[in-house]
């Protein structure tokens, strides 16, 4: 991994990063808890019980972020990001996608980051993390009845 020196990483700058990833994570659980719950129409059942699943996923999501951020010496988060509501399944669903493409964009920026700075395990946990939000991204964009996007990586 070569380092940009434009933008040189540090162990201050990641804990801050991995904070917005885990409001990003909180914002998710409380998202997909409410959307699961909500969603009316029995063509949006199944994903309404996917939503229940993903809600779980995310929660495991934030405690392994609050961890690695507890380990750097930093302290976790407390807060989400807002949550988008509607009336509407469909919009629920959009919200839900272009939240997974942002949060995978960022991961994949994370995981970069953190090899950066010989966070190893990190980056292995950040994959970990990016195999189910690429599986999210994926059901949602099926109950869409899209191609599951390509979200690229976020800008450093």
């Amino acid at each position: 991994m070569v380092k940009n020196p434009q933008f040189p990483i540090t162990k201050e700058k990641l804990i801050e990063l991995l904070n917005q990833d885990l409001e990003r994570e909180f914002q998710a659980v409380i998202a997909y808890v409410n959307y699961s719950q909500v969603l009316k129409g029995a063509e949006y059942m199944n994903i309404a019980d996917e939503l229940e699943v993903h809600a779980k996923e995310e929660l495991t999501h934030s405690l392994k972020l609050s961890y690695w951020i507890d380990l750097l010496g930093g302290m976790p988060a407390v807060t989400a990001k807002a949550v988008k509501t509607s009336d509407e399944a469909k919009a629920m669903l959009r919200f839900d996608l272009d939240n997974e493409k942002e949060t995978i964009r960022n991961y994949r920026r994370r995981v970069r980051q953190a090899e950066e700075l010989n966070q190893f395990a990190l980056g292995e946990d950040l994959r970990e993390i990016l195999r189910d939000e690429s599986d999210h991204l994926n059901a949602l964009a099926t109950a869409l009845g899209e191609d599951t996007p390509d979200p690229g990586i976020a800008d450093e």
